[in-house]
């Protein structure tokens, strides 16, 4: 199965099979013989060393649970190339850390206009990245097919737009196969 797959893609697609995957597309994979991890590990540590955030103090939350990030007019503006470059590096990473999914979209809100204290909130979940750049997805060999999935909504918790934020994740079995955290894009009016 395995070279009759090999042989369609080659007829298909420019490619050689040389040897067992490792890398791919930034994402490291590390197949074993009870399943395959998927990381991006030497992504993140190269990451850290471009916004020299590989020394410092590791931080055990994304976020602190009392802050709210808003469009304050009064503070300070900060470089807008930098913050863009750190977030869409971050989206990147969301390929393989559904951790931090919902707290770099929240950030992503503000590349128009970031202020300080976004880019503050940035540099939390750098330092949340030093600690854990071991995390990833593992995939169980022996998982079964059944789909579960989830969803949560925080209903107008947005609080410069009053809209809500939903989230929703499915697992085939034990393994994460989708997620996904968004902005709703309606106003939702009940009337009683």
């Amino acid at each position: 199965m395995w070279e009759e797959f090999s042989g369609l893609m080659q007829s298909e697609f420019e490619m050689s099979m040389m040897r067992e995957l490792r890398f791919f597309l930034g994402l490291q994979i590390k197949q074993e013989k009870n399943g395959i991890f998927i990381c991006q590990e030497k992504y993140i540590k190269d990451l850290l060393k471009k916004y020299k955030m590989n020394e410092a103090k590791i931080m055990a939350t994304l976020i602190h649970p009392s802050s709210s990030l808003d469009k304050d007019e009064n503070e300070k503006i900060i470089f807008e190339k930098e913050y863009r470059g750190m977030i869409g590096s971050l989206l990147y990473l969301t390929a393989s850390r559904p951790d931090i999914v919902f707290v770099v979209g929240l950030c992503a809100r503000f590349q128009n206009s970031p202020r300080e204290s976004h880019l503050i909130a940035v540099k939390r979940i750098f330092r949340y990245l030093v600690g854990t750049t071991y995390l990833g997805l593992w995939y169980n060999k022996g998982s079964c097919f059944d789909l579960i999935a989830y969803c949560d909504a925080d209903y107008a918790g947005d609080k410069i737009e009053r809209k809500s934020t939903n989230g929703t994740c499915q697992f085939l079995g034990n393994a994460l196969i989708s997620w996904l955290t968004q902005k709703t894009k309606y106003y939702c009016f009940i009337n009683y």
